[in-house]
């Protein structure tokens, strides 16, 4: 215990005195929720030997809710948008600097999977099933080239009020639901939806967070017309992909994601005062800042995590419950929760072997 709490007062002091702690404190549990929600709400079913992708929320519509808590990207890109919003260096260094920090540790992975890929195919494996692995595996570099589109933007963005590409997202939705447009329009929500609050993090990032007032009122606001886009207006109440749902409210964003993303905001401004003083002390700061200095491992290699435990117990003979039955049922939720502790542990394995890949020799922490 001594150890550590020293470990813990060596990060704190570590830390740059003028470092917002908030910001960090708002991406960790960001990271945490999606690795959750994924590790819940995504199933791999082995009827026999082919691996199909489910989801609980197909059979049990009633626990959309759970995808209220889990679903964080919008937090991401606000935190995003406040951190670039703060640049301080020349455009070009400063741009390098940001995107080797995303895409340096994407190797790793990617030569895994490709290994993996051709050891499944060599041993006889259906095309579906690698199909459906390898979908999962490589889904979070979608959030990865927005992120850095984003990033190579923000010159461009950065007086950009969040109004526009809002009224973007929701003119792309008129046309493709109300008036029959062609499908591919839902391409440009892909930026423009998480455009509104990246924006909206580059102007909190010029005029500081809004008070408590504005907190609640965009909170409120975002969560009534989450409200009423799913009462009214034709949207899934589930705020992630369902596979077999005709409509996603992530593939592509849609207007009620946004809207959705909108209430998070808030709260994220409600909660980045207690979160500082939260943070001052160098025990809760230093959790905070273990998690952020493995963000993008945890991230990237979350799926494969999942994944690699579900085909290991596959040489069991059995089909286990919670990992490889189809999710029907409060049975399966209960086994899906005793699985979650044996996700971690094969997370944490991928961590220790390659956090290098993200990190440089320097131990200062950074944003």
């Amino acid at each position: 215990m001594t150890s550590l709490r020293h470990l813990a007062h060596r990060i704190d002091t570590a830390t740059p005195p003028g470092r917002d702690r908030a910001i960090d404190g708002l991406r960790a549990p960001a990271i945490l929720g999606v690795v959750l929600g994924h590790w819940l709400v995504t199933a791999l079913v082995v009827p026999g030997h082919t691996v199909r992708a489910s989801s609980p929320l197909r059979a049990m519509p009633e626990l959309a809710p759970v995808s209220w808590v889990f679903q964080t990207l919008a937090v991401f890109f606000l935190v995003g948008g406040l951190v670039n919003g703060r640049r301080t260096r020349p455009y070009g260094a400063w741009l390098k600097r940001r995107l080797t920090r995303l895409f340096r540790p994407v190797g790793a992975p990617a030569a895994v999977w490709a290994l993996a890929v051709g050891a499944m195919f060599v041993a006889g494996a259906e095309l579906e099933t690698v199909r459906v692995l390898g979908k999962l595996a490589v889904s979070p570099l979608w959030f990865l080239l927005v992120f850095a589109l984003l990033t190579a933007a923000t010159p461009l963005v950065s007086r950009l009020h969040p109004g526009w590409p809002l009224a973007a997202v929701a003119c792309v939705d008129l046309l493709r639901y109300g008036l029959g447009g062609p499908s591919w329009l839902g391409e440009v929500n892909v930026v423009a939806a998480w455009l509104v609050p990246y924006c909206l993090g580059l102007t909190w990032a010029r005029r500081g967070l809004p008070g408590p007032a504005a907190g609640w009122a965009l909170t409120a606001g975002g969560a009534l017309a989450v409200a009423a886009l799913v009462a009214w207006g034709g949207y899934p109440a589930a705020m992630v992909g369902v596979p077999g749902a005709p409509v996603s409210n992530l593939d592509p964003p849609t207007l009620a994601a946004v809207a959705f993303g909108l209430a998070q905001c808030g709260a994220a401004a409600l909660l980045a005062g207690p979160l500082r003083r939260l943070l001052a002390g160098p025990v809760a700061w230093a959790a905070v800042a273990a998690v952020n200095l493995a963000a993008m491992t945890v991230f990237l290699w979350h799926q494969t995590a999942m994944i690699a435990v579900t085909v290991a117990a596959l040489h069991t003979g059995a089909r286990l419950p919670g990992l490889h039955t189809a999710p029907d049922g409060p049975g399966w939720i209960a086994a899906r929760l005793l699985w979650l502790p044996v996700f971690a542990a094969a997370l944490a394995l991928c961590c220790l072997l390659f956090r290098t890949y993200e990190r440089s020799s320097s131990r200062r922490v950074e944003t």
